[in-house]
């Protein structure tokens, strides 16, 4: 089978024999699987939170399984990473700092045409039963639409909150549709690319900053001079997180969602943040809680998450599928087979 690997630090299509089961385990056929900035840091040496496996989105068929709830020939979700549900970090609330939650993983990963999804995950709820109006695409963009959910949770966002997403990517335009699905009164989408903020602009956001400079007066020009309640960094560049730091209004929450390459510094004065009791929280994943409320919003219509693809690619064509995205020439690229 053909399967999107790093070999030796280099993303490789190379021909693998189908991964085998043992009881529990169930083999998926991949029909599509987003591709992730997070994809390509791992690519590039620069991800600093997980195994460099390749492919954590994706949707497919259920065609073998060793497991008594997954039958052959289900329209499944599958989630890469589960928690135990049962060490310190799962009984208080911190799923994702579980030891097992970043070792569960797919084999060989979702840029696969088949990958076996190991019994530990089928067991903790890892595999979602896609609705028969769900398409393969929107089953891959589960994963992505959980993880903004929980971030979103984890900062307290409300109804009639003023909301600034900095870095509106593919995830920050997520936040940006969830946002306003929360009854966020304004959001604010701030990026350096004209193409994104356009995109953002149609995809929910009330206003957009180009970010080709400071943003706070702007952004305090938008919101009564007191800055954002809540400004969700979806980037992971020192300047978009100064900037947020900067944006925040007096008690408000800076949420830090994307992740910061390794070695990343901030030259900050923390006095402000403590002088302005800003809040700094982390969030970068999601449980199974999450996406099966991801798939619900999908599936009720709430979040048309089809709206933010833009490109659509083979298994062969994953080379230029990753072109495309490295170059911001694209969303939401989806990989299919």
């Amino acid at each position: 089978m053909r399967a999107v690997v790093l070999d030796n630090g280099r993303v490789t299509l190379m021909d693998l024999p189908r991964p085998k089961l043992s009881g529990g385990d169930v083999l998926v056929k991949m029909r599509a699987c987003g591709l992730c900035g997070t994809d390509i840091e791992k690519i590039k040496g620069q991800y600093t939170a997980s195994q460099p496996v390749l492919g954590h989105e994706p949707a497919g068929v259920i065609v073998e399984s060793a497991a008594e709830n997954a039958k052959e020939g289900e329209r499944v979700f599958v989630h890469h990473h589960v928690p135990c549900y049962s060490c310190y970090y799962c009984k208080r609330d911190s799923p994702t700092m579980c030891p097992y939650y970043r070792k569960t993983n797919l084999d060989p990963g979702g840029f696969s045409e088949y990958f076996r999804v190991p019994a530990f995950n089928v067991e903790r709820g890892g595999i979602l039963k896609l609705p028969a109006h769900v398409s393969f695409e929107e089953g891959g963009l589960v994963e992505p639409l959980a993880t903004v959910i929980r971030a979103q949770r984890r900062a307290k966002i409300s109804k009639g909150d003023q909301v600034l997403v900095v870095g509106v990517g593919p995830m920050g335009v997520l936040h940006v549709m969830y946002s306003k699905t929360l009854g966020a009164s304004s959001v604010i989408a701030t990026d350096v690319s004209e193409y994104r903020l356009e995109l953002s602009a149609k995809l929910g956001a009330d206003h957009v900053v180009k970010a080709d400079s400071e943003i706070q007066e702007e952004v305090k020009g938008l919101t009564e001079g007191r800055g954002a309640d809540v400004v969700i960094v979806a980037s992971g560049s020192p300047r978009a997180i100064i900037n947020a730091l900067k944006a925040v209004r007096r008690g408000g929450t800076v949420l830090l969602f994307g992740v910061p390459f390794r070695g990343t510094k901030l030259d900050y004065d923390v006095s402000d943040l403590v002088n302005n009791e800003v809040n700094l929280i982390s969030s970068n994943a999601a449980v199974e809680e999450d996406t099966r409320m991801a798939l619900s919003l999908i599936s009720e219509g709430r979040i048309d998450v089809k709206r933010i693809i833009t490109h659509r690619f083979s298994l062969d064509q994953f080379p230029q599928a990753l072109k495309e995205a490295e170059e911001g020439r694209a969303m939401k690229v989806m990989i299919l087979d």
